[in-house]
């Protein structure tokens, strides 16, 4: 049951994301300043933490806060506050779908630092390792050719533009390379990020009061940033518009809600299974960005996602695979380890 838990909750991250994707374009598309909005949105998110952890630990207590800690937390700031400025300015540059798109990159990025890191094992002499690797491959060739291909319109966008698919690509309203590459780096800092929350939250098991200071780093740290980028004065007036409703929706469903479960699922199954469920990203992009933005569906945004998707169940395959290895040999040890057994049974099949 924690496992359907699990699958539910991440499930529904990749929802909450791809809701904020389609926001965050159409106010940028008002005006939005993609900079002053990470400082909003997470300034914001520190109240709706700071309630939750205040409810949440009132009878409980929490784990000793250390300077290690602490600190750990501060590059897990810098690295969330990296994500989200690639992110929304790749986003600002193309669309939600070829955001969700290219996040897809993220399970291969995580699976490659899960290996170096020693989270993961790689031998290609066993079938599952090797699925995950060919997986990885595939996943990363699928992300390039939606980045780097548009082809021919599926669909119609809702205000008809009668330049080629070319001209659209190098257009700066529309710069999808740009956006591309932007949203492949903020994809691979979040892969770190995935790998580098993980780690502190197995020293530090407490995902809550985690995202806290980890908001207020990225506050500090964006606000620096922001006053540095953004030369308008004027930009840091909030309107009540999208804007607004974008700031509120990303605080509490994206930077509080979905922080705090990703930290989670984390701990409980490790940052390459959380990484696997972005390629459902794109399902629920494709929908949402023509049914509301009116986006123009392109084969090369079919053809890649369908390269990726290959990729993608490739990985999981392989991942189902080692988890049936595990389970089995805990049984075999288990039953080995009954009083019919010889302990020297148990011993080679542990060996």
């Amino acid at each position: 049951m924690q496992g359907l838990g699990v699958v539910a909750a991440l499930v529904t991250v990749q929802f909450l994301e791809v809701g904020l994707n389609t926001m965050v374009k159409a106010a940028m598309s008002r005006g939005m300043s993609n900079y002053i909005f990470v400082v909003y949105s997470n300034a914001l998110a520190i109240f709706v933490l700071l309630l939750a952890s205040i409810i949440y630990y009132r009878k409980r207590s929490l784990p000793p806060l250390k300077f290690s800690i602490v600190f750990r937390i501060f590059v897990l700031g810098l690295l969330s506050c990296s994500v989200q400025t690639f992110m929304y300015t790749g986003i600002g540059y193309s669309s939600p779908t070829l955001a969700s798109a290219v996040v897809d990159l993220m399970p291969a990025f995580t699976f490659i630092l899960a290996i170096i890191s020693r989270m993961e094992k790689l031998d290609l002499r066993v079938q599952s390792s090797l699925a995950k690797c060919i997986g990885t491959i595939v996943s990363i060739a699928g992300a390039l050719v939606v980045t780097l291909y548009k082809g021919l319109p599926i669909t119609s966008a809702s205000s008809p533009d009668s330049r080629q698919p070319n001209e659209v690509l190098l257009s700066p309203k529309s710069n999808w390379v740009l956006g591309g590459c932007l949203l492949a780096t903020g994809s691979f800092c979040l892969a770190v990020l995935f790998i580098f929350q993980t780690l502190i939250i197995r020293d530090y098991p407490s995902e809550l009061m985690v995202t806290l200071i980890c908001s207020i780093f990225v506050t500090i740290q964006s606000a620096s940033i922001a006053l540095f980028a953004e030369k308008d004065p004027a930009a840091w007036r909030l309107r009540l518009d999208t804007e607004l409703i974008t700031i509120g929706y990303s605080a509490l469903f994206v930077i509080a809600t979905r922080s705090v479960i990703v930290a989670w699922a984390c701990r409980k199954k490790g940052p390459v299974y959380v990484a696997l469920f972005s390629p459902l990203g794109i399902v629920i992009a494709v929908v949402m960005g023509v049914t509301f933005l009116g986006d123009t569906l392109y084969l090369g945004s079919v053809i890649g996602a369908a390269v990726i998707a290959l990729g993608f169940y490739a990985v999981i395959w392989g991942q189902a695979q080692e988890d049936k290895t595990i389970e089995n040999r805990g049984i075999c040890s288990f039953e080995s380890s009954s009083p019919n057994v010889p302990l020297l049974q148990n011993k080679n099949l542990d060996f």
